[in-house]
């Protein structure tokens, strides 16, 4: 079963993933462009890829964390001194990623909508 959760901004997703690292199950992130007052993304690739993960994650029966995190708007992502490009436990390049945290698993922007390399980073 898939456990979901969202974090918005830097600090709010080092809170949760701390709270959740000592589960035993398997993590995975979504990080992708925060939403607006009408929960639209600024983010294309990210309106493009989060309904085929969700697809992926509603027929999954793993036993996992999932987190979606904000990273905030447009120009605080653009800003190369954003702290989730420069958590060396991240070093994000684009939104949106997935990846498996702990391990080096990971998609980035448009393999984000690819539904077979979805399943492959969940196996």
């Amino acid at each position: 079963m898939v456990t979901h959760h969202s974090a918005e901004g830097y600090d709010d997703f080092c809170g949760l993933i701390k709270r959740l690292e000592d589960s035993g199950q398997p993590i995975y992130v979504l990080f992708s462009g925060s939403k607006d007052s009408d929960g639209k993304s600024w983010c294309p690739d990210c309106v493009e890829a989060e309904p085929v993960i969700d697809k992926v994650l509603k027929r999954s029966t793993l036993a996992i964390h999932f987190i979606h995190v904000g990273v905030g708007e447009r120009a605080k992502w653009k800003d190369p001194n954003s702290p989730f490009r420069k958590d060396s436990r991240l070093l994000l390049t684009g939104v949106p990623t997935l990846l498996r945290w702990g391990a080096r698993q990971r998609l980035v922007e448009s393999e984000c909508a690819d539904e077979q390399l979805i399943e492959m980073i969940l196996e």
